[in-house]
Formats: structure tokens, C-alpha cells, sequence
């Protein structure tokens, strides 16, 4: 099964730029989706945050994970 990895972020945000820089290293293919464009990226994750937009949160598949580690994301794709 071929799982999609999705980065909801925000500009400004440290830990986003931390996580895509680790994902690009990895060659990992994903889609972002900023939280401050798009409101129903922002309800993914306040309904997966306790009711808030913490960042960096990420879909792979149907797994969503706050502020994941790069190793995090991988496990969740085997």
C-alpha cells in the first residue's frame, strides 16, 4: 500500500522548518498544506491537536501525528 505524507505547517514556525529539512534529506515525497491558507487544514488539525494548530502535524495515510520526528514518519510508512 503506496501511503501519502502530508506536512500541515504555518510560515514562522521552527520546528516546520526542522521537519521539512530532515524530509528533504530523506528524498521522502509529500504534500504541505499551510494552515494559515487553507481553513480545512487547519480543522485537520485542531481536530487531531486537542483543539489546537500545533505544528508541524502530519498525515500519512490515515495516521496523523503531532510534531513527528522524521524516523516517526518513516515507521509510519512501513
Amino acid at each position: 500500500m503506496n501511503k501519502e505524507v502530508t506536512v500541515y505547517w504555518r510560515p514562522g514556525c521552527g520546528f516546520c522548518a526542522r521537519l521539512f529539512r530532515d524530509i528533504e534529506g530523506a528524498g521522502l515525497p509529500h504534500s504541505r498544506i499551510n494552515i494559515w491558507d487553507n481553513a480545512d487544514g487547519a480543522e485537520f488539525v485542531r481536530s487531531v491537536a486537542n483543539g489546537n494548530e500545533t505544528v508541524p502535524t502530519v498525515r500519512v495515510g490515515k495516521m496523523a501525528m503531532v510534531n513527528p520526528s522524521l524516523q516517526q514518519i518513516q515507521a509510519a510508512l512501513s
